[in-house]
């Protein structure tokens, strides 16, 4: 693929490396906003080419991880209705709810479909025209233009049988929610690049000012989070809080202006709750009135539920910073991939699940699956 091995050379990789260790005068600690990205630092080892001073911690950034109970519990008990046939990502089947999870549901004969796309649902609607079909809309900004495509056409085509179950976040909110606590550790920050592709990068602007914090908007490969890091270094150590784009490649300073018209069209901006960290204003999604009829909150509103989370899962530290997945003291033995406590562990952007499987070993810098303990593909002449 073109621009995959290109920011995978190890010694493009040790030379960042390097500089940021000849840089690095002080303790400093940088959370990666992203769980793609939490998952690139795990895989390949990428703490352990950085010098002991700098600190990389996980943040926000999966929006499974986030998805409040109450939510989860409310797309279990529409999945479970004889009349729905419930459409989901994969990542998404096996987050628990209170008592059981979506395949759970499908196991005991409810009709939960894994789908690709929310325009997949929409025909999986057309299809079915005497089915109510209901597509659990979750994520940041990255997907939200494709769930606002899908109720787009819904209402446009007349599909009375489709809506969305929404649980969409936003990342700037909940860096200032971050930032702004008392206890925040947190004096850099890596932004997530395909959030960035679809809003650009201007709101970040007064976060940076405010807060006095670093934000570098960074790519998903090796090379681009060690250049994120550096870049963000460099502004710590002369006293500088500025945004700057590592991912260019990918990243314009507005964004996608048609994508962001259409979230315009279809949602509006509300309060939202993050699981295992509480309501943050302004940081999450709702449908507009004139999508009302696609709102599966609204039209099966008498399965909302007021669910207590006693797992013992703790996303929520995990998720602003304060701890890591390893320090939790479940991990690995109560909580492992076949029997979570919660949305981490399952998740693909999960911060616990990236822990729980990859570990790196030598000094060749080779990634592990831990569930096999063979090496991942590699090149000879990547990292």
């Amino acid at each position: 693929m073109k621009f995959l091995h290109e920011y995978r050379q190890r010694q493009d990789i040790e030379r960042i490396a390097r500089a940021i260790a000849n840089m690095t005068t002080r303790p400093w600690t940088i959370m990666e906003v992203c769980g793609g990205q939490t998952h690139a630092i795990v895989k390949y080892g990428l703490q352990r080419f950085l010098p002991s001073a700098i600190t990389l911690v996980h943040g926000p950034g999966c929006p499974v991880c986030v998805t409040p109970l109450e939510i989860i519990d409310q797309a279990l008990a529409i999945a479970s209705r004889p009349d729905v046939i419930f459409c989901s990502f994969g990542d998404m089947l096996r987050v628990p709810g209170s008592t059981q999870d979506l395949l759970a549901v499908k196991a005991r004969g409810g009709d939960v479909r894994m789908v690709y796309s929310p325009l997949h649902a929409l025909d999986i609607a057309r299809q079915n025209p005497e089915r109510k079909v209901v597509f659990f809309a979750v994520g940041f900004e990255t997907t939200a233009p494709a769930n606002a495509m899908a109720a787009f056409l819904a209402r446009e085509q007349g599909l009375r049988n489709f809506s969305l179950l929404v649980s969409q976040f936003l990342v700037p909110p909940a860096i200032e929610a971050i930032s702004g606590a008392t206890d925040s550790r947190v004096n850099g920050y890596l932004a997530a690049g395909h959030v960035c592709a679809v809003t650009g990068f201007e709101s970040y602007h007064v976060l940076a000012d405010t807060f006095k914090v670093p934000i570098v908007v960074t790519g998903f490969e090796p090379l681009d989070i060690l250049q994120g890091i550096l870049m963000v270094v460099r502004q710590l150590e002369r006293g500088e809080y500025q945004v700057q784009n590592q991912y260019a490649r990918a990243v314009a300073r507005t964004g996608n202006q048609r994508a962001q018209d259409m979230l315009r069209q279809v949602f509006e901006v509300t309060s939202q709750t993050w699981r295992g960290v509480g309501e943050i204003p302004a940081s999450g999604l709702r449908l507009r009135a004139p999508f009302s009829s696609q709102d599966a909150r609204q039209l099966f509103a008498s399965e909302k539920s007021s669910p207590c989370d006693t797992s013992g899962c703790i996303s929520g530290e995990i998720m602003q910073g304060r701890k890591k997945p390893n320090e939790c003291p479940h991990f690995g033995q109560r909580c492992q991939p076949q029997h979570p406590l919660g949305a981490p562990m399952v998740s693909s952007e999960g911060p616990c699940a990236a822990y729980y499987r990859y570990r790196a070993r030598g000094i060749t810098g080779e990634a592990v699956d831990a569930q096999t303990n063979n090496p991942t593909n590699s090149s000879a002449h990547e990292y």
